[in-house]
C-alpha cells in the first residue's frame, strides 16, 4: 500500500521528468493537482514515484498510497485514509468513516505543504475521498494522480493531465537490455531475437520488463521457443495488467472494445459506426469512454482517407486474448471470428456440430464451390450472431454461377434471433433464404452485388429493420408484397436494379428519412406511391430513372433537405419545391434544359426564401441556364478571387451567392472555400458530396450566410 521512493536508475524518465516538472511548478503557491493517464503498463507509476523521490525535498511531508483500485476492493475507502494520515504523522491514525476521514484530511494537512502520490485511480470517489478539494492542503502542496481514465482526470477538474509517452525505439532497447542480460551490449546471436522483443513490445515498459526478466538465464534456443510461444500465447502477466482497464468496463463497451480490436483496428471509424448502432453499443459515447481509458485512438490520417482507429498493439492482443478465452485454438468456441484460416478451418470441420460461439463475423474472401457451399452452411449454423459482414469476391462470383453453393445463401437451420445486421456483396444465390425468417433484432439489412436475386425475402419477419439496401440486384424483378410491413424504416436505398419493373409503395413508411431509387430506370408511374406523404424524409434521390415528371406534391415534405434529380434525361420540369430544401441537383438533365430559362431564377428565389437563409448555406446545381441577373461579369479561368468588403458587411448583407458555369469536369470533395480574414470556412458545409459535370454545360450556384461568417471573421 505505501511504498517508499526506490533509488534506480530509470530508462527514458529524464525528458518526462522535466515534462511533469513543468506542470507542477514546484516552488510556486496555490495547490496545484497533475493527472499522468495512459494505458496500463506504460510507466505512469514509475514516473509518479520517481518523481517522488526527486522533488519530495520541497514539502514538510509525503506519501504514495499505491494500487488504489485494488487496496480499495479490499479494504474500503477509509482504511486508504487512515494510511494517508498515518503516512504523514509516523503515527496511528483511525478513522470510521469516509465522512469523517475527509474532514480529518482537511483538518490535519490544510495547513501544511505535502506531496500526495496516488496511485492507479479509477474510480471518482476515490479523488472525492483522498483529494477532494485544493484546501484540503496546505499552500505549496502537489497533488500527482496516475489513473489509466482521462475522463475521471477531468471530472475531478485536475489541473493538467499529462499523458504519458511510451518508450521511443532506443529507450526501449535501453530498458530491454538491463532485464534481459545486464549487459551495454549483447552477445551478438542475441542482437535479433532482442529486435523481436522490441518489435512486440510497442514500447511498452511492462512487456520489456516482464519478458526481458523471463529470458534472462535462458540460452539461445530457449530464446526462440519463448519468442514463437509469444504469437500464439501471449504473456499471461502482461495481459492482466492490461486487462484491468478492460474489466472496468460496462458490458456493451467491453463488446464495443472487442469488436475494435478484432475487426476494426486500421479501418474507418464511419464503416464501423452502422453495426455499432444497430448492436445497441452507443458508440458516440462508448468510442469516447475507450479513448479516454487509453484502450484506443483514433488516428487521422490525412484529408483524403480521413480518420482510422487504432491501439497499441499488446491491447489489440489482449483483446484477442479475451476473444479466444481458454479454447485458443478452437475457434467454433470464439465469439469472433476474423482469420481466413480459422473460417476455413471451421468450415472444414464436423458440419453437424452447432455449438458454434459465434456473434460477429467479418469476411471478405475468394471462395471456390466447395468451400462456398460449406461456409453457407456453418453460418447458418450460428445461432449467436450478432452481426453479419461478408463480401465475396469475383473469382468467388464467377465459379458459383452454375455451382453447388445452392439456391439460397442461408439454410432452413438460420435461425439467428440476436442478429442486428447483416450485409452480403457479391453472392450469386437466387434466394437469401426461404419462407419468413422471424428475427426481430435486425435493424440493417445490405444486400450489395447479388447478380442472381431474383427476389427479397419475406420482410414479415423484420419488424424493426431500420435501413434496407438493394444495390446491384440485376436480375431482381420485384420486391416482396410485405415490404409496405417495414414501418420502422428510416433509409431505403434501392440503386441499379434494372430488371426492377415498380417499387411497392411506401405510404405506410411515416419514419423515412433517406429514400434513394438510382439507376433503375424507372417511367412514369413506377415510382413508389406515398413518396409526397414522408413528413420525415430529408434526403431524395431519383438519380438516372426514365420518368418525365414527379407525380406527386412536395408540399407536405417539409423536412426535405436534399433533392437529386441528375441524369433524367426525359424530366421536363421541376415541381414546386419544399422551402426547407438547401441542396438541390438537376445537372446533365437535356430535357429539363429548355424549360429553365425562367426556372432557375423562380427555384434560386424560392430556396434562398426558405431555410438556405437560416441555415447558412445553399446548393444548386442545374443544367446550364443563363447566370442570374445581379452577379458581377464573368471571370474566366480564375481559381481564386477577392473581393474587398464594406466597412458595414456586417450590418447591412445577407450572405454571398456565387454562381459558376462550366462544360468540364468538376470534383468538389469539401474543397471549396471561402476565406475571411485569413480563416478558411467551407462552402459545403456538412453537405460533403462529389459530383461530375460531364461534358455538359451546368450551373452550380452556393449561398453562404455572413452569420456563418462572423465567428470565422
Amino acid at each position: 500500500m505505501l511504498k517508499s521512493c526506490v533509488d534506480e536508475d530509470l530508462v527514458g524518465m529524464r525528458s518526462r521528468y522535466q515534462d511533469v516538472e513543468s506542470l507542477l511548478e514546484v516552488g510556486s503557491g496555490g495547490v496545484r493537482m497533475v493527472g499522468i493517464w495512459g494505458v496500463g503498463g506504460g510507466g505512469k507509476t514509475t514516473l509518479a514515484t520517481s518523481l517522488c523521490k526527486k522533488i519530495s525535498k520541497h514539502f514538510q511531508g509525503h506519501c504514495i498510497i499505491e494500487n488504489v483500485r485494488e487496496e480499495t476492493s479490499k479494504h474500503g475507502l477509509n482504511k486508504l485514509q487512515e494510511n494517508m494520515l498515518s503516512a504523514f504523522f509516523k503515527k496511528e491514525v483511525r478513522v470510521f468513516s469516509v465522512a469523517e476521514g475527509k474532514d480529518e484530511i482537511k483538518k490535519m494537512l490544510s495547513r501544511r505543504k505535502v506531496l500526495v502520490i496516488l496511485d492507479d485511480v479509477d474510480k471518482i470517489d476515490q479523488l472525492d475521498t483522498l483529494a477532494g478539494k485544493s484546501n484540503w492542503f496546505g499552500s505549496g502542496s502537489r497533488i500527482i494522480i496516475t489513473t489509466r481514465d482521462e475522463h475521471l482526470l477531468r471530472t475531478h477538474k485536475v489541473d493538467h493531465v499529462y499523458p504519458i509517452r511510451l518508450l521511443s525505439n532506443d529507450e526501449a532497447v535501453q530498458l530491454f537490455k538491463i532485464h534481459a542480460y545486464n549487459e551495454e551490449d549483447p552477445v551478438e546471436d542475441y542482437k535479433t531475437l532482442s529486435l523481436r522483443v522490441i518489435s512486440y513490445a510497442s514500447g511498452l515498459p511492462l512487456a520489456l520488463r516482464v519478458i526481458g526478466s523471463f529470458l534472462y538465464d535462458k540460452n539461445k534456443n530457449e530464446w526462440i521457443s519463448a519468442l514463437d510461444k509469444l504469437k500464439e500465447i501471449p504473456d499471461l502477466e502482461v495481459m492482466d495488467i492490461l486487462k484491468l482497464s478492460f474489466d472496468g468496463l460496462e458490458a456493451y463497451q467491453k463488446e464495443l472494445f472487442l469488436d475494435i480490436a478484432c475487426f476494426w483496428r486500421f479501418q474507418k471509424p464511419h464503416d464501423a459506426m452502422e453495426i455499432f448502432e444497430a448492436c445497441g453499443y452507443h458508440p458516440e459515447i462508448g468510442i469516447k469512454v475507450l479513448r479516454q481509458k487509453a484502450l484506443i485512438t483514433v488516428v487521422h490520417k490525412d484529408m483524403a482517407y480521413g480518420n482510422e482507429f487504432d491501439m497499441h498493439d499488446l491491447v489489440e492482443e489482449m483483446g484477442h486474448y479475451i476473444v479466444r478465452g481458454e479454447h485458443p485454438m478452437n475457434p467454433r468456441k470464439h465469439s469472433r471470428v476474423w482469420k481466413r484460416e480459422e473460417i476455413e478451418k471451421m468450415c472444414f470441420g464436423d458440419a453437424t456440430m452447432e455449438n458454434y460461439k459465434t456473434e460477429a463475423l467479418k469476411y471478405s474472401a475468394i471462395l471456390n464451390n466447395d468451400l462456398s457451399s460449406r461456409f453457407c452452411k456453418i453460418i447458418s449454423s450460428m445461432k449467436k450472431l450478432r452481426w453479419i459482414d461478408v463480401h465475396f469476391k469475383q473469382n468467388f462470383a464467377k465459379s458459383s454461377l452454375n455451382g453447388d453453393g445452392g439456391p439460397t445463401f442461408f439454410s432452413d437451420s438460420f435461425h439467428p434471433i440476436k442478429l442486428c445486421f447483416l450485409k452480403l456483396k457479391n453472392g450469386m444465390q437466387k434466394e437469401l433464404w426461404k419462407g419468413c425468417k422471424h428475427l426481430p433484432h435486425l435493424k440493417v439489412l445490405y444486400l450489395e452485388g447479388m447478380k442472381k436475386l431474383q427476389s427479397t425475402p419475406d420482410f414479415n419477419g423484420l419488424p424493426n429493420l431500420q435501413k434496407l439496401t438493394l444495390a446491384g440486384c440485376d436480375e431482381l424483378e420485384e420486391i416482396h408484397p410485405l415490404f409496405r410491413s417495414l414501418t420502422s424504416l428510416e433509409y431505403l436505398n434501392i440503386s441499379n436494379c434494372r430488371k426492377l419493373r415498380m417499387v411497392p409503395s411506401v405510404v405506410h413508411m411515416r419514419n423515412l428519412k433517406t429514400l434513394k431509387i438510382i439507376g433503375c430506370r424507372l417511367k412514369d408511374g413506377e415510382l413508389p406511391s406515398g413518396i409526397g406523404g414522408l413528413s420525415y424524409l430529408k434526403e431524395l434521390d431519383l438519380t438516372s430513372n426514365n420518368f418525365s415528371l414527379l407525380d406527386f406534391s412536395f408540399s407536405q415534405l417539409t423536412c426535405l433537405k436534399v433533392l437529386k434529380l441528375s441524369l433524367c434525361d426525359n424530366l421536363i420540369e421541376l415541381p414546386d419545391l419544399p422551402s426547407s430544401l438547401l441542396f438541390l441537383n438537376a445537372r446533365n438533365n437535356t430535357s429539363l434544359t429548355t424549360n429553365l430559362a425562367n426556372d432557375g431564377k423562380r427555384i434560386l428565389q424560392s430556396m434562398l426564401e426558405g431555410e438556405a437563409i437560416k441555415n447558412g448555406s445553399m446548393i444548386l446545381l442545374l443544367p446550364c441556364v443563363k447566370i442570374p441577373k445581379g452577379f458581377t461579369p464573368p471571370l474566366l479561368r480564375r481559381r481564386r478571387y477577392t473581393l474587398h468588403l464594406p466597412e458595414n458587411w456586417r450590418d447591412d448583407f445577407s450572405g454571398f451567392l456565387m454562381c459558376v458555369a462550366c462544360n468540364q469536369n468538376i470534383i468538389l470533395m469539401d474543397s471549396c472555400k471561402i476565406s475571411v480574414n485569413r480563416c478558411a470556412l467551407s462552402l459545403i458545409d456538412d453537405m460533403v458530396w462529389k459530383e461530375s459535370c460531364d461534358t455538359h454545360w451546368n450551373t452550380l450556384v452556393w449561398y453562404v450566410s455572413f452569420d456563418s461568417l462572423r465567428d470565422t471573421a
